[in-house]
């Protein structure tokens, strides 16, 4: 059933698919399903190498049950004040969170930056991220220690001089930036390289190459990062063709 929970034969398909190198959409088309749904399996369950249905269906049977401990059956879905569905936030979040450490980032880390983004304000305090969360003062100091690194939170006071922690769209602009920029170090490594080896040789010819190749998509990052800057700071959102 297209709207129900996927099944162990649909999960197999997905192995299936996965195997022979087919992408979620085309995945998510064989089995009528919505994209996104596929993505959020796969993801929860070892991503697009480690995935197995069976180990994934057991998975989703143990959460389920968890799930079922945890809230009587009598209780309905949690609406919020926003008239969104709690469950389904939560859900999204959760795959926010396994796409993030699919990416490199690690998983507190990842839990924090999808709990700020999937919020209107954008921003909250350790408290609310606690609360949220479930996890130690320490664990979310030590996130947003982590974060701020790598230029993706920001901190910043509101009128009751509480510490909140900020998303907002030029810190993704100026996480870009930083890492085109941190090319910079390899591209002139690799050019000493080249002077050192001699040139014509084949060594020096290779890393003269890898310099031309990283200073290209460098700059063109910088580019392309500067003319899409705006897109950051559309105030609606339209459907887009894939």
């Amino acid at each position: 059933m297209p709207g129900g929970r996927l099944n162990q034969q649909e999960r197999q398909q997905i192995a299936a698919g996965l195997a022979d190198g087919l992408a979620y959409a085309e995945i998510a088309r064989g089995l009528g399903r919505p994209t996104s749904t596929i993505t959020r399996e796969v993801t929860r369950n070892g991503g697009p190498t480690g995935y197995r249905a069976d180990l994934a269906h057991l998975a989703t049977e143990r959460r389920t049950h968890q799930r079922r401990r945890a809230k009587p059956r009598s209780t309905p879905s949690p609406t919020q004040p926003d008239g969104r569905d709690a469950d389904a936030v939560r859900d999204y979040a959760e795959m926010w969170t396994a796409v993030l450490v699919q990416q490199g980032l690690p998983k507190m880390m990842s839990r924090v930056l999808a709990c700020l983004y999937t919020t209107d304000s954008g921003s909250l305090t350790a408290a609310e991220l606690v609360q949220r969360l479930g996890v130690s003062p320490a664990s979310i100091s030590k996130a947003i220690t982590f974060l701020e690194s790598q230029q993706l939170v920001r901190r910043e006071r509101d009128d009751r001089r509480r510490e909140r922690y900020v998303v907002d769209p030029e810190l993704w602009h100026q996480s870009t930036i930083a890492s085109a920029r941190a090319n910079d170090q390899l591209i002139e490594v690799a050019r000493q390289g080249a002077a050192v080896l001699g040139p014509g040789t084949p060594a020096a010819v290779r890393l003269e190459n890898t310099a031309r190749y990283l200073r290209f998509v460098s700059e063109g990052l910088l580019r392309a990062a500067e003319q899409a800057r705006e897109v950051l700071h559309m105030t609606s959102v339209t459907g887009e063709k894939a």
